[in-house]
């Protein structure tokens, strides 16, 4: 464990110093704060918006940005490394593939994690002395904590481009395209089955069918709880879906665990 964290802490100091927690805090704080005070200006009126709409608004949100920022930020930490050639250097130390991994799984999560909370409890703050209620902070709670596995999750799958190529510069292009196909592909086509069979999808495959994008489970676990009156498409469907929110981490959780064990099982098969 003690390598672990010492390359955690490399990781996370890295982070410090090429200022990626202070531009991820900035970013997430700046378009947070902007939601929840002009989350109803589209209804003519400005000012801090219900609890609902907040967390709504910034559940759409954290669902775009989140997984893009945990993209960018760990689709290099492997063949970057590999090109540069301190990967092998790094595992002439008393430091197994295993271990490596896991250090910088936790130092760069440290990163999203501490991002996310100072970034969206800056909205929950807001928030409550505008408005005072003290069941803010149990739903910022779940929604930030959920924000945290969206971002973990995605930085495992960084983690299997990063191992998966030989090249920097196709690990980036791979990320994009995994950002795309997650955040917008995804649902489009979903909303094209659901539009194109003639039989239509019932509600529980719809929903069986959801879990295999951890961003919409992120939306599911954020949205359920709240009216759903203005959500449309795909996720409109599967709003009231029989998975209880406990379920619904337990897969975004899932979408953690698993991409992370397959790569360090790559990464111990990988020859440098």
């Amino acid at each position: 464990m003690k390598q672990i964290f010492i390359v955690a802490n490399k990781e996370f100091h890295d982070g410090l110093r090429n200022r990626w927690l202070v531009s991820i805090t900035l970013i997430f704080a700046l378009l947070s704060v902007g939601l929840t005070y002009f989350g109803a200006a589209a209804s003519g009126v400005l000012g801090v918006a219900s609890l609902s709409t907040t967390v709504a608004s910034l559940a759409s949100l954290a669902v775009f940005l989140i997984p893009l920022i945990a993209l960018l930020l760990s689709y290099d930490s492997f063949v970057g490394e590999q090109e540069s050639g301190t990967l092998l250097l790094l595992l002439t130390y008393p430091l197994s593939k295993s271990q490596l991994l896991l250090g910088k799984f936790i130092g760069q999560g440290g990163i999203i994690a501490l991002a996310t909370l100072l970034g969206f409890g800056a909205s929950a703050l807001l928030l409550y002395f505008q408005l005072g209620d003290a069941d803010i902070f149990s739903a910022f709670g779940l929604f930030i904590f959920s924000a945290i596995l969206l971002g973990l999750s995605f930085t495992a799958i960084a983690y299997l481009i990063s191992l998966s190529v030989s090249e920097k510069s196709k690990a980036a292009g791979f990320a994009l395209i995994t950002w795309f196909l997650f955040a917008l592909a995804f649902d489009l086509a979903l909303l094209a089955l659901l539009v194109g069979v003639e039989e239509g999808v019932s509600q529980q495959g719809l929903t069986q069918l959801m879990m295999l994008n951890p961003a919409d489970v992120f939306r599911l676990i954020n949205l359920s709880g709240l009216d759903a009156s203005g959500v449309n498409g795909a996720l409109a469907a599967a709003i009231n879906a029989s998975l209880s929110q406990t379920q619904l981490i337990a897969v975004l959780a899932a979408w953690v665990v698993l991409p992370l064990m397959l790569a360090i099982f790559i990464f111990k098969k990988k020859k440098l």
